[in-house]
């Protein structure tokens, strides 16, 4: 008892066998299928608000009108919230990569400590050659 127990180690390029079905050649997620996202009877309070948004008053729906907004820098302030405050399973359920990428110059400096793993997957997408949808 109390001593930690040693993890498998799968052999090089073949990884656990709960995620190999689902990684593709190139080592990442192939389809945004394979997502997890926040099931919707756990997404808003009882007032409609995402769990993403606890530090402000918008409603979901005013959220995804905020995502229209003409205006880039709104745009970016609020995709920056949420790339920010929810999982990454859920960001994709409101903006795309290409949208991201998009605003990139002008969101990146709402990610606080985010910044870090969104930088990273998407210089580790650019360098497998994916498109952004």
């Amino acid at each position: 008892m109390g001593g930690s127990a040693t993890p498998p180690v799968w052999p090089r390029g073949v990884g656990h066998p709960a995620i190999r079905s689902v990684r593709g050649d190139r080592g990442i997620l192939n389809r945004m299928a394979c997502l997890a996202p926040t099931a919707p009877e756990r997404l808003l309070d009882s007032q409609g608000r995402p769990y993403f948004l606890w530090d402000c008053d918008l409603t979901l729906e005013e959220f995804r009108l905020g995502l229209q907004n003409p205006d880039a820098n709104v745009r970016a302030y609020l995709v920056g919230k949420l790339m920010r405050q929810a999982k990454p399973d859920d960001v994709f359920n409101y903006v795309s990569p290409r949208e991201i990428q998009e605003l990139w110059p002008r969101l990146e400096r709402y990610l606080g400590r985010s910044r870090p793993f969104w930088t990273w997957l998407f210089e580790r997408w650019k360098a497998q050659g994916r498109a952004f949808r």
